[in-house]
């Protein structure tokens, strides 16, 4: 069910709610647009919106012009909600989320930038932020990791490693295990990191499962055994960390587009969501060895980048309790939020 959607100036590539209580309707929206040119210059904004889906409201209320962004992830822990992002300047930025403090703000939260680190010359492709939100890591376009502390509002790299020969497009920690890192490459290698050693030390690496680049990785809340991987060779990939060998399914499922996103429900931990690029979004149930697609949405037109969920209470529009899904699309610069169908919930619950 459609709620709101809103076109940005810029194309879109990561939404993310804010996890925080007090912000569930807080929605951070980032763009990279590329200026070709004698000076190519690669420009991007975060973009605030209020959202409520009772009331078909999505609502921008604050804009930031920023470098181009690749990735923006919340901190999950803390007093007050910080939005960090990844450029295309080499640069981690932290924002904080709080009340302007001039008359023109009205007293509307904004963000505010904290502090920023020069990571690397190359671009900053993605992040995370570990469970306590005392260290973020960040993979790198030459293929590096980088893990980074946040102490007394400053940023400071504590090392940087060579971990893949392409691209890195996942970088997360183990949510259950923080010194654990897991990431993933345009180099199809799945890895994980322990960082409890100066460089990391290799915890396993696979090399001969997917087929084409590893895009994103999620590890799941609720089962600290199951971890859950996407490909640019369309699958999505149930792993058991005890045997990282080859995935629980090894046919897993196929999504019929580039896996760019998974994002698992906040209170339905069998519920995921699925950017598929040139496939438009999925909704993905997985329990135990198995995932199966309860839904597809195609309302985008372009690449489908950016997936997320709201936290908090579910919808309750037109009666019925849902869950409410955010998703953005690149080249048309599109942000839409809207409701599964009535039978995914009830399926699910």
């Amino acid at each position: 069910m459609e709620i709101a959607h809103c076109y940005l100036e810029g194309n879109v590539d990561a939404v993310e709610f804010c996890p925080h209580e007090l912000f569930h309707q807080v929605l951070a929206v980032s763009t990279y647009t590329l200026q070709e040119g004698d000076q190519p210059n690669r420009c991007g904004s975060i973009s605030l919106f209020s959202v409520d889906a009772d009331s078909n409201q999505l609502d921008m209320f604050h804009q930031v012009e920023t470098s181009g962004i690749f990735d923006i992830k919340w901190n999950s822990v803390g007093a007050s909600p910080l939005l960090a992002h990844a450029d295309a300047s080499g640069y981690v930025r932290l924002h904080s989320l709080g009340s302007g403090s001039n008359g023109s703000e009205n007293g509307v939260e904004v963000l505010k930038e904290v502090c920023g680190e020069m990571v690397s010359s190359s671009m900053c492709l993605c992040l995370d932020w570990n469970p306590s939100a005392t260290s973020i890591t960040v993979g790198l376009s030459d293929g590096s990791i980088s893990v980074l502390t946040f102490a007394e509002s400053q940023l400071k790299i504590q090392q940087s490693w060579e971990a893949h020969e392409y691209e890195v497009w996942a970088a997360n920690f183990d949510t259950q295990q923080p010194n654990l890192v897991y990431t993933g490459s345009d180099d199809c290698k799945f890895c994980c990191w322990d960082l409890r050693e100066n460089p990391s030390n290799l915890a396993f690496q696979n090399t001969k499962t997917h087929q084409m680049g590893v895009c994103c990785i999620t590890k799941d809340r609720t089962d600290p055994n199951v971890l859950l991987t996407g490909s640019y060779d369309e699958h999505l990939r149930i792993w058991d960390v005890r045997s990282i060998s080859k995935p629980v399914n090894e046919s897993s499922i196929c999504l019929g587009g580039g896996v760019w996103r998974l994002k698992q429900h906040p209170s339905i931990p069998s519920l995921v969501l699925a950017a598929c690029m040139h496939n438009g979004f999925a909704v993905v149930r997985v329990e135990g060895e198995k995932a199966e697609v309860l839904e597809t949405y195609s309302n985008h037109k372009s690449l489908a980048y950016g997936a997320d969920w709201q936290r908090g209470p579910l919808s309750k529009k037109d009666g019925i309790e849902r869950p409410v899904a955010a998703t953005c699309s690149f080249y048309d610069r599109l942000v839409r939020v809207w409701l599964p169908e009535k039978e995914v919930v009830l399926n699910t619950m």
